[in-house]
């Protein structure tokens, strides 16, 4: 009880001494307001980065590999795309291959698709569309959200049905007045009837592709329309689901080489002319870059609260000497070395916090700048950061003059 009621009197006699002097007080801590809007601004902006971009893949599936002809690549050397040319497409037949021989997977899907594709309903049309041939297990895979209708039946799909999914931007030219589920639409002459649509994803930071802009029908259906073969027309890709787990996700790799390696007749020496990607690599790309602008931002922003460190040990330096009589009064009076500490150290503290609350106040306040479809969000987690140096900040630039206040002798002082 006694410790608490120390601390609230020193809280409160460092807090009288700060509204004495407000212009002094806001001068004071602006160095380290500066510091802390650099760091959390910087790791707020980088944390929203690698979330929207993190969600502008989704379209790949999470914990997904995709078997395609062309390999990523970030960074690094020159892209070798004249040797990927040669590569054949994936095909129909593979896909069946794995489907009744792979094991290490939770669900596979081929695909392939169409771009700048026009749909029509009399006389409305929607352009620059992308259609997309998908086998049964496309949803469960790519985690596929309507908004309305249903997905493609088994029978539709095996029997090549013309019946589609559409995107959001299709539908609002298309239907704006009616669901289009059980609607019909044209594309290429050919009618197709709507099942479901497809949620609304909106614009992507990255401008990968959006589901907004597609049309899923039936893998087969597309082969009615467009060349899809393993040497000429469309390429297609599988898209395997992996499990949870990293050795899970080795076993499926492991295995998947194998596997097409025997089905495409390659040599032990000779190399593969597949590519496993793994979208996830994208992301540990961009994670490395990340981690630089982390460290660039602690950086910049360490010098600024540098400068505000040593502005608020040099305000409590002044404010010992300004109080000097003050000290030995209350001393003289039986105040405790602990009470003078507290007092001047809470007085630093204080300022600190303020300083770095009002950093992040106006961080909070970027986040509310249209920024397109790059969505600010400034996490607890940054808040905590932000208040945490801060502290510390006060607790090292307060540390000293409160220590010389605690340890002046009253006489002296009351005669100074």
């Amino acid at each position: 009880m006694l410790i608490i009621r120390l601390i609230w009197e020193s809280f409160r006699f460092a807090f009288n001494a700060l509204r004495m002097n407000i212009m002094r007080t806001i001068l004071s801590f602006l160095g380290v307001t500066i510091g802390i809007f650099a760091i959390i601004s910087v790791l707020t902006l980088v944390d929203s980065l690698q979330r929207n971009i993190n969600n502008s893949l989704n379209f790949l599936g999470a914990d997904n590999i995709i078997l395609q002809k062309w390999p990523y690549q970030f960074g690094g050397s020159t892209y070798p795309w004249w040797k990927y040319y040669q590569r054949p497409e994936t095909d129909y037949e593979e896909f069946k291959y794995l489907q009744a021989n792979l094991v290490n997977h939770n669900g596979l899907a081929i695909y392939a698709y169409k771009t700048n594709v026009t749909a029509k309903v009399e006389s409305s049309s929607s352009s620059g569309l992308n259609m997309i041939g998908v086998s049964h297990g496309y949803k469960d895979i790519n985690d596929l959200q309507l908004a309305a209708g249903r997905y493609f039946s088994i029978q539709e799909t095996e029997n090549a049905s013309n019946v589609a999914l559409i995107g959001q931007r299709a539908a609002t030219d298309l239907f704006p007045f009616i669901s289009p589920v059980g609607q019909f639409i044209k594309v290429r002459g050919a009618k197709f009837m709507v099942v479901g649509v497809i949620e609304e994803e909106g614009e992507a930071l990255l401008n990968t592709p959006s589901n907004d802009d597609n049309i899923l029908i039936p893998y087969k259906t597309l082969s009615k329309f467009y060349l899809v073969s393993k040497y000429k027309g469309l390429g297609s890709s599988i898209n395997i689901k992996g499990m949870d787990d990293d050795p899970g996700q080795e076993r499926l790799e492991g295995e998947l080489t194998g596997m097409i390696r025997k089905k495409r007749g390659l040599k032990p020496k000779e190399e593969n002319n597949f590519a496993l990607n793994r979208p996830e690599a994208f992301a540990t790309f961009l994670g490395q870059m990340f981690a630089i602008l982390n460290l660039a931002g602690w950086i910049i922003g360490s010098f600024s609260i540098l400068v505000g460190g040593f502005g608020i040990a040099n305000i409590m330096f002044v404010s010992v000497r300004e109080r000097t009589n003050i000290i030995g009064i209350q001393k003289s009076l039986g105040a405790k070395n602990n009470f003078i500490l507290y007092q001047f150290l809470f007085e630093s503290i204080f300022l600190s916090l303020f300083g770095g609350g009002f950093g992040i106040l106006l961080v909070y306040l970027l986040t509310f700048v249209d920024l397109g479809s790059l969505d600010l969000i400034m996490t607890f987690k940054n808040i905590v950061i932000g208040l945490s140096v801060s502290g510390v900040i006060g607790v090292i630039s307060g540390i000293v003059p409160a220590g010389l206040a605690a340890r002046m002798d009253p006489v002296i002082a009351i005669r100074s």
